[in-house]
């Protein structure tokens, strides 16, 4: 009876003596990436018309860029539990607007060419020397091929570099605050009517520390995730802001890359011949979409490379 009242007594103490933090309650900090972890970081607030012009300026600012970079490519998904990533992949990223672009990528230390593959419009070519195979096909996916090499397309690593503006003739748009004790950003919901139905076509996320973009999720009609870009550590190339590492991956394609930039030049200018890939001689041609029996391992026509 005696503990009962003194437990009563000891309640009733906290409370009148304004000691309810110290007895029940634990504070805590919160700290968020980009802080300075001594203190809170102070989040910045902002509405949907500026995030939408924080968009049209990073991508207006960029016409072309030439970059040097270290790649991890990544072959599987964790919706099948297997993942192989491959280290030390020096490559080299030539984008033109509107849609120009040559990605090459070098095997570890011999620095041999692992694969070549340019796209400057709706159809992409690929070279593979190790495989002695030129590919050619439509940059919209299909069907997937075992092969997870033949998944790659030029335009989804463009999808992914420049986040495109949005259309306000055709996209409805919602703002989502997210923050929690782990989060804090602005997402903002890009959303296309087709057929009388609304779908979701893509999300971009912005740093509430910053307001620069960290996140850009592509979706399908079904609402499934065709890229899931994430960008982090900006900087200025050329007084433009660009993320040094940007993290693309495919789940559908089943593969994924890891770019960080080592050098870049931006709005210097890429000659138009940077984006012709002739198939060399002596290699299979594989058009995609054809059957074997109608390739041809002739040699296209085009400027020596």
């Amino acid at each position: 009876m005696r503990l009962r009242r003194f437990s009563a007594y000891l309640v009733l103490v906290c409370l009148t003596a304004g000691g309810l933090s110290s007895c029940f309650v634990r504070r805590r900090l919160i700290v968020r990436p980009g802080g300075n972890g001594n203190a809170a970081p102070t989040l910045l607030v902002t509405d949907r018309e500026a995030l939408l012009g924080v968009i049209r300026r990073e991508y207006s600012a960029i016409q072309d860029f030439s970059a040097t970079v270290d790649m991890t490519p990544v072959l599987g998904s964790a919706e099948k539990s297997k993942i192989t990533e491959y280290k030390d992949v020096r490559g080299f990223i030539l984008l033109r607007k509107p849609n120009d672009i040559r990605i090459i990528g070098l095997f570890p230390v011999v620095r041999n060419k692992a694969f070549d593959m340019v796209s400057t419009g709706n159809t992409f070519r690929l070279y593979v020397p190790t495989q002695n195979q030129f590919v050619e096909g439509s940059n919209d996916l299909i069907e997937l091929s075992k092969n997870k090499i033949e998944n790659l397309r030029p335009s989804h690593f463009l999808d992914a570099l420049l986040v495109r503006p949005v259309d306000p003739a055709r996209d409805k748009l919602l703002l989502e605050n997210f923050t929690d004790e782990d989060n804090a950003y602005y997402i903002l919901q890009v959303i296309h009517s087709s057929a009388g139905e609304l779908h979701l076509d893509r999300n971009i996320w912005f740093n509430r520390l910053n307001l620069q973009i960290s996140r850009q999720l592509i979706f399908d009609e079904n609402g499934n995730i065709l890229t899931d870009a994430r960008y982090s550590d900006w900087r200025a190339y050329d007084n433009v802001p660009f993320p040094k590492h940007i993290e693309i991956n495919r789940p559908r394609d089943e593969y994924g890359v890891v770019i960080d930039v080592v050098k870049m030049d931006i709005n210097k200018g890429v000659a138009s011949d940077k984006f012709q890939l002739s198939q060399p001689a002596g290699t299979k041609l594989r058009v995609l979409g054809q059957p074997a029996a109608e390739t041809s391992s002739t040699p296209q026509q085009g400027p020596p490379k």
